[in-house]
């Protein structure tokens, strides 16, 4: 490397070597010239690189959310399915037997009839007389814990939808009226359910 001397007088094409250190400097700064060149381009390349990171990252999470969502609600629609299924037996439990309940009704009713008239019912034989109360109390216990329930609505405030008038009668005292004032047959329910309307006599109020 050579330089200008400014203390001759020499010609513009006369040169004088440079001195090693400032060879080196030179070298340096042109190094250092493309370090930071190569840093600007790592960069770049380090800012695109997060950034498509960034993206994948921001795209994975809403497809988690997108799966935890759907995992969620096909869980609930289980759970969901597996109650109304619990449901369902528990129902056909309760009224699996009602058909053979129903056709049991009328048999309670003869019994009514039978130990309702009192006269009649005396007279027989005290022996046969407890023999069938004894059965009578083993099928209604039957009955009973099979989800049947009598319906005696005596005193009620009469429900036309759930009790069958037979007749009204004349009241003077306006407390009465609507009431049921005679039960003239039981009436049976099956687990909440109304089997068979009791049949009554209804309170109607004339003052």
């Amino acid at each position: 490397m050579f330089k200008k001397n400014p203390s001759h007088n020499q010609d513009e094409n006369d040169v004088v070597p440079l001195e090693g250190a400032e060879v080196k400097s030179a070298a340096i700064s042109a190094d250092d010239s493309d370090t930071l060149d190569d840093s600007v381009v790592a960069e770049e390349a380090m800012g695109e690189t997060i950034k498509r990171l960034r993206e994948k990252l921001k795209k994975a999470e809403a497809e988690k959310q997108e799966y935890l969502t759907g995992w969620q609600r096909a869980k609930a629609d289980m759970v969901n399915a597996r109650k109304r299924d619990e449901e369902d037996r528990k129902d056909f439990m309760k009224f699996a037997n009602e058909r053979l309940i129903e056709d049991l009704i009328p048999v309670l009713a003869s019994f009514d009839m039978a130990m309702g008239n009192k006269e009649a019912w005396e007279k027989a034989d005290k022996n046969w007389r407890v023999g069938v109360e004894y059965i009578y109390s083993q099928l209604t216990k039957a009955l009973t814990d099979n989800g049947l329930k009598e319906l005696n609505p005596i005193n009620e405030t009469f429900d036309h939808t759930h009790h069958e008038a037979t007749s009204y009668e004349p009241v003077t005292d306006e407390k009465l009226n609507h009431k049921i004032l005679q039960v003239v047959q039981k009436g049976y329910s099956l687990n909440g359910k109304v089997l068979k309307a009791p049949i009554v006599n209804v309170g109607e109020f004339r003052p």
